[in-house]
C-alpha cells in the first residue's frame, strides 16, 4: 500500500490551516508549523516552531516530505518585519531540509500582488513587471528570487486581498461611513481566505497528479472591482445611509489582476466575486 503524500506547512496560521484541512480530507498527511500550535486544527500534526530562530524545530518530521508551503505573515509590518518573515525565514526552513537530507517534490511560497506596483487600473498577469517600490514589493520579490533558486522546484502564488471570516476590515470601514473616491476608480482585488486555500491545495493536487506547474500564479477572484462599486454594495446590504466625516477608505496602486492561468489549469473560485463571497460573510450568524 503506497503511503499517504507528506506536506509540510510553515506558518500554519488562516489560510494554511484551510489547506492543511482539504488535503488532510484527502488523506494526505499535514504538518502543520507555528509558534502556537494551540490554535492548529487537530487533524494537522503539530510542529512547534520559530520561524525567527535558527535552530531547527525539535518536531520537524523525520522522513520523505512530498511537498512544503511556505505562508507566513509578517508580524511587524515594516521593512525588519517583512524581511524577517519572508526572506529570513524561508531561508531557515529551507536550511532545515537540506539539514535533514529533504528534498520536497516543490514548494509553494505565498506571496502577494503586492510585488506590483501598477496603478492605473491596468490589467496584470503573472508576466506583467513586478516592479513595486513599496518595502512590502521589493521584499517579497526577494523572497521569491530565493524559493525559485533554490534546490527545490517551486511555485510563487501572489494572493491578492484576502477576506473572509474574521477579515472584517472593509465590512467595518463601511458600517463607519466611510467614503472612496470613484473617480479616478480605485480598482481592488480580492480573494476569499476559502478560496486562497482551495487554490493552494488545488495546486498541490495538480503537481501530485503529474501536472507542469508554472513558476507563478496570481490568486484571484474573477472580477476585479473599482473599490467604489464594492463599497457602494456593501452600504446598500448593511444599511448603512450616513457618511463619516472626512474620512475615507485609503488604499495604494490601482489594477486589475487576471486569474486566466490558474482558471487554465482547471481552477474556479467558490466566490467568483466580492458579492458571493460578501454575501455569504454577511449570511453569518
Amino acid at each position: 500500500m503506497a503511503r499517504a503524500t507528506r506536506l509540510l506547512i510553515a506558518g500554519c496560521g488562516d489560510v494554511g490551516s484551510r489547506v492543511g484541512l482539504r488535503l488532510a480530507d484527502a488523506g494526505w498527511t499535514v504538518y502543520g508549523l507555528r509558534r502556537s500550535v494551540a490554535a492548529l486544527p487537530a487533524e494537522l500534526l503539530a510542529v512547534p516552531g520559530d520561524l525567527q530562530l535558527d535552530s531547527c524545530p525539535p518536531a520537524w518530521p523525520t522522513g520523505e516530505l512530498d511537498y512544503l508551503v511556505y505562508c507566513a505573515a509578517a508580524t511587524q509590518h515594516d521593512e525588519a518585519g517583512y524581511r524577517a518573515a519572508y526572506v529570513d525565514g524561508l531561508r531557515r526552513v529551507l536550511g532545515w531540509l537540506a539539514q535533514c537530507g529533504q528534498t520536497p517534490r516543490r514548494l509553494l511560497f505565498v506571496s502577494s500582488s503586492s510585488v506590483y506596483g501598477q496603478q492605473g487600473g491596468e490589467w496584470v498577469d503573472e508576466t506583467s513587471p513586478a516592479l513595486a517600490e513599496g518595502y512590502a514589493g521589493r521584499v517579497l520579490r526577494e523572497a521569491e528570487r530565493l524559493a525559485l533558486g533554490g534546490a527545490v522546484a517551486a511555485s510563487v502564488v501572489r494572493l491578492t486581498g484576502i477576506y473572509g471570516p474574521g477579515r472584517q476590515w472593509l465590512l467595518n470601514q463601511v458600517r463607519q461611513g466611510y467614503r472612496v473616491a470613484s473617480e479616478p476608480p480605485l480598482y481592488g482585488n480580492r480573494i476569499h481566505a476559502d478560496d486562497a486555500a482551495g487554490l493552494l491545495a488545488f495546486l498541490l493536487q495538480a503537481d501530485a497528479a503529474g501536472a507542469a506547474l508554472e513558476d507563478c500564479y496570481i490568486g484571484v477572484d474573477d472580477e476585479p472591482a473599482p473599490l467604489h462599486e464594492v463599497v457602494g454594495w456593501l452600504r446598500e446590504r448593511l444599511g448603512v445611509s450616513g457618511w463619516a466625516e472626512q474620512a475615507s477608505v485609503r488604499r495604494a496602486g490601482s489594477k486589475r489582476c487576471s486569474n486566466a492561468r490558474a482558471r487554465a489549469l482547471g481552477w474556479t473560485p467558490r466566490y467568483p466575486s466580492y458579492r458571493e463571497g460578501y454575501a455569504a460573510i454577511l449570511a453569518e450568524p
